[in-house]
């Protein structure tokens, strides 16, 4: 079977298996009168893959009047404001720049994926658990009042199959964990964690979870190649993962469809999000070192108009 014959068994079978808070025929009303959707998170938004093309669905869907999608995640963000001992600076909180980021960019809506970075990679501990609780509620809270709908999702999971020979994994009881040093059992960690996010889908607009299909993904996946994997470093997707990722938001939304956006049109999307996210990371201010700078907002908006122009033409031929 093709690679992408492949993928999109893959695919069906992590939909098949995602869960979201309420499951609809047609795309939820917030969604579809959105003006602008803004995403928050780790590294893993960061890259934006998925970002990119959940937006080139939305183009496909309804190129006349699809949201502006905003990609604001940022490496190495928790939103439980903690940090390992031995990571080079102190982990960058969400909370330091929600305030702001909430005034700059007035969504409507807010996608927000947390909880790879707040375990530390540390075995599973109680403080440690009630400092994502508590931080996942102070975002709730403060989307809440900016007005804006909240999509709350799930970590992806922490695959430690690629760094069994790497001298990585940490057993229970290792003197120290980090990034660098991961507890071998870190994806039960995230599973907890998970669990408690899918426990909220009453007080938000969404719950998705992105957990459970990227694992039927790879358990698919490894009923032919034992040593398959979508990260790895064990924590950031690869493309193939992105798309699976990608694929559960769009059918927690229905937004499914026949309509597809070419592969040009999802490259300039990409450039166009890259492009924004940078301007938006500075334009907003954050506490991350090593972040590239982004044009000012008027120079890198004037930018991104030119780049729609051109994706405009590709969808209309």
């Amino acid at each position: 079977m093709k690679h992408s014959s492949v993928l999109k068994l893959m695919v069906a079978t992590a939909v098949a298996c995602g869960s979201v808070s309420r499951a609809a025929a047609e795309p939820p009303d917030w969604i579809t009168s959105a003006d602008r959707i803004v995403f928050v998170g780790d590294s893993i938004t960061y890259a934006g893959h998925y970002v990119t093309r959940i937006e080139a669905r939305l183009l496909a869907a309804d190129p006349d009047s699809a949201p502006e999608i905003i990609n604001v995640g940022l490496p190495s963000e928790t939103c439980s404001g903690l940090s390992e001992p031995d990571h080079p600076f102190p982990r960058p909180d969400v909370h330091e720049r929600l305030d702001r980021l909430l005034v700059a960019t007035e969504p409507d809506v807010v996608v927000a994926c947390y909880g790879m970075n707040d375990g530390i990679y540390h075995p599973f501990d109680e403080t440690r658990f009630a400092a994502y609780k508590k931080g996942v509620n102070r975002l709730i809270e403060k989307v809440r009042a900016s007005g804006a709908k909240l999509v709350l999702m799930t970590p992806p999971p922490f695959d430690p199959l690629p760094l069994r020979d790497r001298d990585v994994l940490r057993p229970a009881g290792a003197e120290k964990y980090a990034w660098f040093a991961v507890y071998e059992d870190y994806d039960d960690v995230l599973k907890r964690y998970a669990a408690w996010i899918l426990g909220q889908r009453e007080r938000v607009a969404m719950v998705i979870d992105l957990h459970t299909p990227i694992n039927s993904a790879l358990a698919e996946a490894r009923a032919g190649d034992p040593k398959y994997t979508m990260a790895g470093d064990g924590i950031h997707p690869n493309m193939d993962g992105h798309k699976i990722l990608a694929a559960t938001i769009i059918h927690a939304w229905s937004l499914e469809g026949d309509a597809k956006a070419s592969q040009r049109v999802v490259g300039l999307l990409g450039q166009r999000q890259q492009l924004l996210r940078d301007a938006w990371l500075s334009h907003v201010g954050h506490e991350r070192p090593g972040i590239k700078a982004g044009l000012p907002l008027d120079e890198a908006t004037t930018q991104a108009a030119q780049l729609l122009d051109q994706i405009a033409e590709e969808v209309q031929d």
